[in-house]
């Protein structure tokens, strides 16, 4: 059977203040009144009925994550009691779906990402859950189409095609974030997409590389199914990595006994990770000022201007440009547009100087 796994453990921190750590970024409605989370869920369509739809997230949030999605079992809520990395929120998933299905095939999809038009996304899933199901031996990827020399993502460098599927292609090797001169040879080639950081694999085929290249993890996340009430005692023991680091670059190589595939993904692809990112989602004024909640501009442009603080909070702006002004009941930040990727080092900062209740 077809399982879905929506990854929404991230904290979100270059998106602090908004996102703290009672209100994490796949949360917060900021998408016209919706979460990423939700936009998520809604994106999987027909393809994986709510039953077998799991979310890994912390278990901090795993209350809020029912409420924000009341129609998944209880079960179904995986609560990570803390963060070990990308690797071990699709590895202990694959667990516990392997143990309910043997034969199943996992679509492990991400909560921070905004994808239009959802129906492309449906079919490229679709047809990844194909190719999954007729090669046991496939790490399936989604390859986002490159609309420009984009230096914030990771590529996959795109080898042969699949036979039997139009957008298929074996992947020859994954390259991390180029600077724009390299971003702009790949573009040019067309032989490489961004890495989506969503994939599609059999459960037995995912554990077997586990076994392989991590077998502590494979045999800590067999044991953490088979006797949940063991989860804190296990979970923080696992080894913390990307599953990138950790299984899709190696098999790539070489290493294991499967290989992987990406399947082209053509649309418009948004990794809401930061400011920048988040800006280009919302509303804009006639100067290009990015705006959530009520603030009066006055020779202000480019500036990405957000006001949660409530009705009767106004922000006023003069004079800036290509600024990140944010506030919240409790805190107010502001930096550069081209600086606001630095954030984590400001909560880093808050954290020392102003204590844990600001973070």
């Amino acid at each position: 059977m077809r399982f879905a796994v929506i990854m929404a453990g991230g904290s979100g921190t270059r998106l602090w203040p908004l996102s703290r750590k009672g209100t994490p970024k796949q949360l917060l409605r900021l998408i016209e009144g919706t979460s990423l989370l939700r936009i998520a869920y809604e994106r999987l369509g027909d393809l994986v009925p709510p039953e077998r739809v799991l979310v890994c997230t912390g278990a901090a949030y795993a209350d809020q994550v029912a409420a924000e999605l009341p129609e998944l079992p209880a079960e179904n809520i995986l609560g990570e009691p803390e963060g070990r990395d990308s690797l071990n929120a699709v590895a202990w998933p694959a667990a516990v779906i392997a143990a309910r299905d043997p034969d199943a095939v996992i679509a492990q999809v991400t909560a921070d990402q905004l994808i239009e038009p959802v129906a492309v996304f449906t079919a490229t899933l679709a047809e990844a859950f194909e190719v999954a199901e007729n090669d046991r031996h496939a790490l399936v990827t989604l390859g986002v189409v490159p609309s420009s020399a984009h230096t914030g993502y990771g590529y996959l460098h795109r080898g042969e095609a699949v036979l039997g599927f139009e957008h298929a292609h074996r992947v020859l090797e994954f390259r991390e974030k180029p600077d724009l001169v390299t971003a702009s040879e790949y573009l040019a080639s067309g032989e490489y997409w961004w890495n989506a950081g969503m994939f599609v694999w059999r459960a037995s085929t995912f554990l077997e590389q586990l076994a392989a290249l991590h077998p502590g993890s494979h045999a800590a996340v067999l044991e953490l199914a088979a006797h949940p009430e063991r989860l804190d005692a296990i979970f923080p023991t696992l080894h913390k990595t990307s599953v990138d680091y950790g299984i899709m670059e190696p098999v790539s190589a070489g290493a294991g006994t499967a290989h992987v595939v990406a399947v082209a993904l053509p649309v418009q692809w948004r990794d809401v990770g930061g400011y920048a990112s988040l800006a280009e989602t919302l509303a804009h004024d006639a100067a290009g000022n990015a705006l959530i909640g009520t603030s009066v501009r006055l020779d202000a442009a480019e500036n990405v201007i957000i006001n949660t603080a409530g009705d009767d909070h106004l922000v006023g702006v003069l004079g800036c440009t290509g600024m990140v002004v944010v506030t919240t009941p409790t805190i107010t930040m502001v930096a550069p547009v081209d600086a606001a990727e630095r954030v984590r080092e400001l909560v880093a900062l808050v954290r020392a100087e102003a204590g844990e209740g600001y973070v």
